[in-house]
């Protein structure tokens, strides 16, 4: 589904992101963990097309996606929550997923071709609908946005993302500033979406609840790739112990 290929950002003399390369097959849940300033952000936007990469490439269904703005990569199906994480706060929950479906404008019906399992829906009021009851929103689905929980919120903006039809949903810390309650949903949320063959990388501060998530983790620190695996081997990596789970006694950074 992905493919990073030695990708290296430099601003200046600074090397902020060093040779990374990382392949993500369809449904898998990815994790991208570091400490901070460890590089994991700018790989993000360098995946997502907010930064053009020095030097490697970056593929998507085998197709170069290289240098190519957010929105030309997000009409392929590989969309960031960085994009649609701020709510319209004045609209209510219904209004925001519709206005997700931007993407399906000129369309007559919002069924595109992609690998998702996703349901074929003839218009965008039904998918609408359709989100707000599969993320269990449609009980507010006529409240303003701002009145909702920050977890709700969280929520509301995968939803959102939902409605664009993504192959691949990268999600830039969707349970930062959540209490245990709401990381737990959001969580289960998340995990959800792999049932209809969406495929997630997303990058979380929450070591904890990435580990629980994720079916394969990377770790970055100083920019370089230095362990990859599943939840139990990145534990026991010495690497990742030295350099990240062993700075912080609850797990995160």
């Amino acid at each position: 589904m992905l493919e990073v290929n030695n990708i290296a950002k430099r601003f200046g003399k600074l090397v902020a992101v060093k040779d990374i390369s990382m392949a993500i097959p369809e449904g898998q849940i990815r994790g991208l963990i570091g400490p901070n300033g460890s590089g994991k952000t700018t790989t993000f936007h360098l995946i997502s097309g907010f930064l053009k990469p020095t030097s490697g490439e970056v593929l998507f269904k085998g197709q170069p996606i290289t240098g190519k703005t957010p929105n030309r990569i997000a009409k392929r199906g590989l969309v960031r929550t960085f994009q649609l994480t701020s709510v319209y706060r004045d609209m209510s929950v219904r209004q925001n997923v519709h206005m997700g479906h931007h993407i399906h404008a000129n369309k007559k019906s919002v069924e595109i071709s992609n690998n998702t399992k996703l349901p074929s829906i003839s218009s965008i009021e039904d998918s609408t609908s359709w989100i707000l009851e599969h993320m269990n929103l449609s009980d507010e689905a006529d409240t303003p946005a701002r009145m909702l929980p920050a977890g709700m919120q969280r929520v509301l903006s995968i939803a959102t993302a939902l409605a664009v039809r993504p192959n691949l949903l990268m999600l830039d810390e969707p349970l930062a500033g959540l209490n245990p309650t709401e990381k737990s949903n959001v969580a289960q949320k998340i995990s959800g979406l792999s049932d209809f063959g969406i495929t997630i990388l997303l990058v979380e501060h929450d070591v904890r609840s990435v580990l629980s998530i994720c079916d394969k983790i990377t770790v970055i620190n100083f920019g370089e790739k230095i362990a990859e695996g599943t939840a139990d081997e990145i534990t026991k990596h010495p690497a990742v112990i030295e350099a990240y789970l062993g700075k912080s006694e609850g797990h995160n950074a």
